[in-house]
């Protein structure tokens, strides 16, 4: 499982790092934000892209698990 936090960035940075995490083909990956911006643009790629997103609030941050 990859895992990458974009906490603090806006939009497209955590859209272009999920996209080139996307690339190495893993089946898991986790993505931490903490703006609702980034959360519904990175949760739209990756659907795009073919793969299930489950979000978790915690606190300020969301958690984005992404699976195929």
């Amino acid at each position: 499982m990859k895992r990458i936090d974009a906490r603090g960035l806006s939009c497209p940075e955590p859209v272009i790092m999920t996209k080139n995490a996307l690339a190495s083909k893993e089946s898991s990956y986790e993505v931490l934000v903490d703006n609702i911006a980034a959360k519904e643009n990175v949760s739209r790629f990756a659907r795009h892209q073919g793969y299930q997103v489950q979000v978790e609030e915690n606190g300020d941050d969301y958690l984005l698990r992404i699976e195929k």
